[in-house]
């Protein structure tokens, strides 16, 4: 018995960062606009320097901080990671501050949150990004 050959009209496509589904000719439509640079920041903030093979000092490396203490020097640092990182590979914004603040209901909780301005359009804007560190 022969598998049944879905028509590629009908196919969902997999949800990757980076692309919107597909084009008018089935193809992959890249992500554009704010979507495309949310899915960059987030790129950066993850990667860890060293993990890309032809470009080794890509990314922030926020990672390494999950199991630090959440205590006011590691979120210094997280901070300085990521500002530096986002500064150094995004040039399309113009970064205005980087904060690291804990979360008053969770102890381990850390908000990290990224205001910069289009370097476009002038537009002022803002990442959040929650993260899970050790306790203080």
């Amino acid at each position: 018995m022969r598998d049944p050959v879905t028509p590629a009209s009908q196919l969902q496509p997999v949800s990757w960062p980076l692309f919107d589904g597909l084009d008018t000719q089935g193809r992959l439509a890249w992500r554009r606009g704010q979507p495309a640079l949310r899915d960059s920041l987030l790129n950066i903030l993850l990667t860890r320097p060293g993990e890309r093979l032809m470009r080794p000092d890509f990314g922030a490396g926020i990672r390494d901080f999950i199991h630090q203490p959440n205590n006011e020097t590691t979120r210094a640092l997280l901070a300085d990671a990521a500002q530096r990182a986002i500064t150094r590979h995004e040039p399309r914004i113009q970064v205005d501050e980087v904060r690291a603040l804990p979360d008053a209901q969770a102890p381990s909780q850390v908000n990290l949150s990224v205001r910069y301005r289009l370097r476009s359009s002038g537009r002022s804007e803002r990442f959040d990004l929650s993260l899970t560190l050790g306790q203080a």
